[in-house]
């Protein structure tokens, strides 16, 4: 397999990370439960992602 699709993999992840992040903490700051189970399942998806990148790349 090509590094790229790991690469992208990653990417994805980082992207997927960072809007669970913003998303678990607006929840919090409007005490919304909703859009904080929003991010924590955009932090989990981010975490698969960066595992399925660093499996493409072995």
């Amino acid at each position: 397999m090509s590094k790229n699709n790991g690469l992208s993999e990653k990417v994805k992840s980082a992207v997927n990370k960072v809007k669970g992040e913003t998303k678990d903490q607006v929840g919090n700051a409007t005490n919304d439960r909703h859009m904080q189970n929003e991010g924590k399942k955009d932090k989990l998806k981010g975490d698969v992602q960066k595992e399925i990148g660093k499996a493409k790349n072995r």
